[in-house]
Order: C-alpha cells, then sequence, then structure tokens
C-alpha cells in the first residue's frame, strides 16, 4: 500500500500517541477531510483552536513534510484510498447512525489487524499451543473476557486450559508453571503493570509466555512472541469494543488452527461433545 493510500487510516491509528494540540488538529481533520483539502494553514489552526506551527508539526510527524504536502496525500488518499467513514459517535448520532459507525470500526479494525499480522507468527504460535503441556489465559477488564473466551474455545481440543481474571490468581498461577506450558496474556494496552510482572515471573520458570497485545508496549518486552495488535481506541476513557472482535477472531484463528493440527480422527471426540448437550435444547423447527 503506497503511503498516500493510507493517510487516513494513519491519522486514525496514531490519535492515542499524539500531544493534545496534535490530537485537536487530527480530529478537526478526520471531522471535515474535504474541508481541510480547500483550507489554509491559518483556516484549519482556526478550526483546531491551535496556532499555525502545531499544524505544521503535526503534518511532519504524520508525513515528514508540511502542510502543502500533507494536503496533497491527504486529497490522493480521498481519491483513490478507502472511502472515509468518520467513525467517532457523535451526541446527537441517531441509534441508526451510531449502529452504522459501530459496524463500520468493526469491520475496519479487522481488515487493519489481518493486513498487519504475520502468518509466519501465527503460525509458530498455533504449533506451541498444539503442543503444549498445559495452556494458561491470562486477561484483566475488557481483556479477561477476552480469556474467558478462548477458554471456552479451547477446553473442546482434549488438553488442559483455565482462564485466569484475578492479579494474585495470575501470579500465583504463572509461579507454579513448568517447561512446556503456555501462558497466553491478553492486554490491550500491554501498559498494565500487574500483566506485565506476571509475564516476567512466568518467563523465569521456563515456560512459553505468548502476548497478544500492542506491539509497542512493555508487555512485549516479557514475552516469548508476540501477535501484535495495535491500540485503534484510547481506552483511557471508553472500554475496547470494536478492538475486543479483533481479539475474539484473533482466538477463533488460533483454535481452529489447532484443531486442523489434531487431524480428521479428533472430529470423533468434538462430535461427542455435541451430542452430550443435544437434550438441553428444544428441536429446530421444519423449515417450510
Amino acid at each position: 500500500m503506497n503511503k498516500h493510500e493510507d493517510i487516513i487510516r494513519k491519522i486514525q491509528e496514531r490519535l492515542s500517541t499524539l500531544s493534545k494540540s496534535e490530537r485537536k488538529v487530527a480530529e478537526a481533520i478526520l471531522a471535515a477531510p474535504k474541508q481541510t483539502i480547500h483550507s489554509s494553514i491559518a483556516k484549519l489552526a482556526a478550526r483546531a483552536e491551535v496556532s499555525e506551527p502545531t499544524v505544521n508539526r503535526f503534518c511532519r510527524t504524520l508525513v515528514g513534510s508540511g502542510f502543502p504536502d500533507f494536503k496533497v496525500l491527504l486529497a490522493q488518499s480521498l481519491a483513490t484510498g478507502t472511502p472515509y467513514i468518520n467513525l467517532n459517535v457523535e451526541p446527537d448520532d441517531a441509534p441508526g447512525a451510531v449502529t452504522n459507525k459501530v459496524f463500520e470500526a468493526a469491520k475496519n479494525n479487522l481488515t487493519r489487524a489481518q493486513e498487519v499480522l504475520p502468518e509466519a507468527t501465527i503460525s509458530r504460535v498455533v504449533d506451541i499451543l498444539a503442543q503444549a503441556r498445559r495452556i494458561e489465559f491470562y486477561g484483566l477488564g475488557a481483556s479477561g473476557s477476552v480469556a474467558l473466551d478462548a477458554h471456552h474455545k479451547f477446553f473442546r481440543l482434549n488438553m488442559p486450559v483455565v482462564a485466569y481474571t484475578d492479579i494474585l490468581v495470575q501470579r500465583m498461577a504463572a509461579a507454579g508453571a513448568h517447561s512446556g506450558d503456555v501462558i497466553v496474556i491478553i492486554s490491550y494496552t500491554g501498559r498494565t503493570l500487574p500483566l506485565i510482572e506476571t509475564a516476567r515471573i512466568a518467563r523465569e520458570t521456563g515456560a512459553a509466555v505468548i502476548g497478544i497485545t500492542n506491539p509497542d508496549s512493555p508487555l512485549t518486552e516479557h514475552c516469548s512472541i508476540v501477535l501484535p495488535i495495535e491500540e485503534t481506541e484510547d481506552t483511557d476513557i471508553y472500554t475496547p469494543m470494536s478492538s475486543r472482535i479483533v481479539y475474539l477472531t484473533l482466538i477463533d484463528a488460533l483454535a481452529t488452527g489447532v484443531l486442523l493440527k489434531r487431524g480428521p480422527e479428533f472430529n470423533a471426540h468434538l462430535k461427542k461433545l455435541k451430542q452430550s448437550i443435544q437434550d438441553t435444547r428444544t428441536p429446530k423447527p421444519e423449515k417450510k
């Protein structure tokens, strides 16, 4: 992908890393990208309520040059890149508009994650999980629900699997891990101190530590291998929503990969599990 094709996406991805004043510039551009193309630097600065040097600093941060070059790239992005959709929910949005924005945000994040996740790393993680003596999933807060979903997916694969969402239990379990165990730590930010310390403890035991997290985070320093998912939401204010879908989808992909490693003879085990819950459901209605 050429630089001009992803400039809008690049702005969205960098929002959480910008200074307060530069973020105001980014939000003003995202709110009205077409208007920005025809604006002077003075008009954009006024609209963003910042100084003109701040606008230039923002442009240099994003594209390495000043406002005129930035406008050219922005115009090219709108003309040939993915159609821009303002995904920021506004207070006066109707329920239908909010629904559309939430769905579009989920689709955009899934597409972006699919583009940047290295296939070789995914294959390696699947191999590690398939050979594990025991698998433990750790997560806190919103990431805790992803860890629980991972347990729900992997326990069907006939291997010892647990999910821990309590800080103290995670630390004790990590300290008791052994070589051959795999600990998967799920963290949207990768900056949660208890999870970073737990990863360090687990590595010292000889266990493999897989991080599903922000690739630029401190957590990665204590992981054996990292599946990178970049931050796209400001979790200092909001609970992760669309990004959570990315994590759940990646868990599904890993579980499916491990299942395929088991081979077709494993289907009998899965069939037995399905049959065990058949009498808990009402019959399917007949198709007319």
